[in-house]
């Protein structure tokens, strides 16, 4: 499923829902000096969460199977409870955090967006030329009454590759005391071995 190490093995595989996820997990990684290659561990993206059944079971098809590990949105934790069994990896009622599954509340993004902080959401999308756009879609009727907290999460969805443009460099606008428990919790468990 990649390579890494010096006998091309990976170890550990870090699944993750997307794109935007990936990237703002390699982003730490490599902004914390975590050496994935070195460490074995390998970043996929699923395309969905639903799509983690067949990624854990394509894993248990490798000659020596890696361990896995994942990312995912708190809303999915009863799908990734099953999925984590039904792999074999451990009970559906246990913790999926000692299984090496860490969830985003309620999201990626969400997390991001609360550790920046909103002000500091909004003045990178103005460096980035995406805060007039932002401030057209608080207007709409629909989004007018949400917290601007709920407002930034919904507008990095309204548009394709968004979430991927900014993850990156969310991540790297990161104080270092606010970096999100889940994503440092998953680097330490890809590397460490939990």
């Amino acid at each position: 499923m990649g390579e890494g190490g010096s006998d091309g093995a990976v170890a550990t595989v870090i699944l993750v829902e997307g794109e935007s996820d990936r990237l703002a997990v390699e982003t730490l990684a490599a902004r914390l000096g975590v050496d994935l290659a070195a460490g074995r561990a390998s970043v996929v993206s699923m395309g969905g969460v639903n799509n983690l059944r067949s990624h854990l079971a394509a894993l248990a098809l490798e000659p020596v199977r890696p361990r896995a590990v994942g990312l995912f949105d708190l809303p999915e934790a009863a799908h990734v409870r099953r999925a984590v069994e039904e792999a074999g990896l451990g009970p559906a009622d246990g913790d999926l955090e000692s299984l090496g599954f860490f969830a985003c509340d309620p999201d990626l993004e969400g997390e991001l967006i609360r550790a920046l902080g909103s002000a500091r959401v909004e003045e990178l999308l103005a460096q980035h030329g995406e805060l007039a756009r932002f401030r057209g879609f608080q207007q709409q009727p629909a989004w007018r009454a949400e917290s601007t907290e709920a407002q930034l999460r919904r507008f990095m969805g309204t548009h394709a590759g968004r979430k991927a443009r900014f993850a990156p460099i969310f991540v790297d606008s990161l104080e270092s005391r606010r970096i999100p428990a889940p994503m440092a919790s998953l680097l330490a468990a890809a590397v460490d071995g939990g």
